[in-house]
């Protein structure tokens, strides 16, 4: 078979690899100018780093074994995590149950209630009995107005902004159950995170090497205006220079919108298909890096709770990995999701850091623009999904209404948040989706025939 694969994320890259595996002609096109998707790197001081930070849990077996695979298994490195939040101006330490008790900012009723909270979440494993829900109610009436308040209700509205109180439970459980993954051995346990030596843009590197050599045409910079249509099922795509590209099945990993934009006749085909693909709201992923000459604070990830903060995390990629992996500078990043007519969708490096500042020397308050060595803001328009209470009721099928033609996309991952096990994994299961249909199609043909 021919198939094409329309975009050079971690998702398209996995789906071209496993077709490529099992022994078919793969065209994959990215309209960008790099591969890797969120996953795409650049260069600080001699070292690559991901535009958008990433680390593993250990329940992420799917892209460990990927890894493994792909020969780069003795570079990955398991590492105890350091996180903290901040509020009312100071840097609290969450690494153990002991560091909630010290958590001041709320009572102590309300420690225990949030510690007994996430322990009884780390024991739920069936997810659908909270479908229908949402985070913000059943925080709540577990945990109280305080907590809500204080702790998990600025961190959606952080996340999720305006649809912050609407969030399914399903990506609050999530979020919390896969966290306690990463502790081995119990509660008391430290929990470590997975990081590949020298970025994850090996792994991304590995899987064009793998394409590459199993014959794959790849194709940076080329968007795709059209996925064409020839008797009930895909026949190609044309590409926005004009030329078309022949296929005999097609993967768009794009998101949602933009698939629907290059299928016009989807809302004459199955009008409810066309409905999932337009309600989907997204929200902005923005994260501002600063390359700086000394340490901001000691703590990896420290999660902003202040509702006037305007990013939601700050994230000290030297307090994880070694500077010398950087020339010695200190990287962190600030991220922040928007809402599409959030002012920092059409802001500059220079207007973020303006704004950004005074909530900076918060985390220190000795910081100086005097440190910084380096600057980047980095967009993706596409960054998170809002998972809403009735979200499970709105995803599409990777098998749309047209036969040969197939979505995979951050949409589809739930009950998992975003991030690059999921979409791994997701990318590869609907390349074998395609390739069942296929030997399917290829039987009932066949069986037709006889006399």
């Amino acid at each position: 078979m021919r198939i094409v694969v329309i975009g050079g994320g971690v998702a398209g890259l996995a789906a071209g690899y496993e077709l490529v595996r099992a022994g078919h002609e793969v065209v994959l096109f990215e309209a960008g100018p790099v591969w890797g998707g969120q996953v795409r790197t650049f260069e600080i001081g001699g070292g690559r780093i991901e535009s958008f930070y990433h680390h593993l849990f250990r329940s992420d077996t799917e892209i460990v074994a990927l890894i493994d695979e792909l020969g780069l298994g003795p570079d990955l490195r398991w590492i105890d995590s350091n996180v903290g939040l901040h509020a009312g101006g100071r840097n609290y330490p969450f690494i153990g149950p002991l560091d909630l008790l010290r958590f001041d900012r709320v009572s102590l009723l309300t420690r225990l209630r949030l510690g007994l909270t996430a322990l009884w979440l780390r024991r739920v494993s069936d997810y659908t009995r909270y479908e229908g829900q949402r985070a913000s109610d059943w925080i709540t009436s577990h945990v109280g107005r305080e907590g809500y308040d204080r702790v998990w209700g600025p961190l959606l509205r952080a996340k999720f902004g305006a649809y912050a109180d609407d969030v399914s439970m399903v990506w609050f459980w999530g979020k919390i159950y896969l966290r306690f993954a990463s502790r081995e051995g119990g509660l008391f346990a430290k929990e470590q995170l997975g990081y590949l030596r020298g970025s994850f843009g090996r792994l991304v590197d590995a899987l064009l090497e793998a394409l590459t050599a199993g014959g794959a045409e790849l194709a940076l910079g080329t968007p795709v205006a059209r996925i064409t249509i020839a008797d009930g099922r895909v026949s190609g795509l044309s590409l926005a220079d004009g030329r078309h590209v022949a296929a005999d099945a097609v993967i768009a990993t794009v998101p949602s919108p933009l698939f629907a934009r290059m299928l016009p006749e989807l809302p004459a085909l199955d009008a409810r298909y066309a409905e999932l693909l337009e309600a989907v709201r997204y929200q902005w992923a923005t994260v501002l890096v600063l390359a700086l000459d000394r340490p901001l604070s000691d703590i990896y990830w420290l999660t902003m709770t202040d509702d006037d903060v305007p990013f939601v995390v700050a994230v000290e990629q030297t307090n994880f990995v070694p500077p010398a992996e950087y020339g010695g500078q200190h990287v962190v990043y600030f991220s922040r999701y928007a809402d599409p007519g959030d002012p920092i969708v059409e802001q500059d490096v220079q207007q973020v850091l303006d704004a950004y500042e005074p909530y900076i020397r918060r985390i220190n308050p000795a910081f100086d623009r005097s440190w910084i060595r380096d600057r980047w803001l980095f967009k993706d328009r596409a960054g998170q999904p809002i998972v809403h209470a009735q979200y499970h009721e709105t995803i599409p099928p990777h098998r749309t209404p047209v036969a040969g033609l197939y979505l995979a996309n951050t949409t589809q991952i739930y009950p998992e948040d975003r991030g690059q096990n999921y979409s791994i994994r997701m990318g590869r299961r609907v390349a074998r989706l395609a390739l069942l249909d296929a030997a399917r199609a290829a039987d009932d043909a066949a069986a037709r025939a006889l006399p």
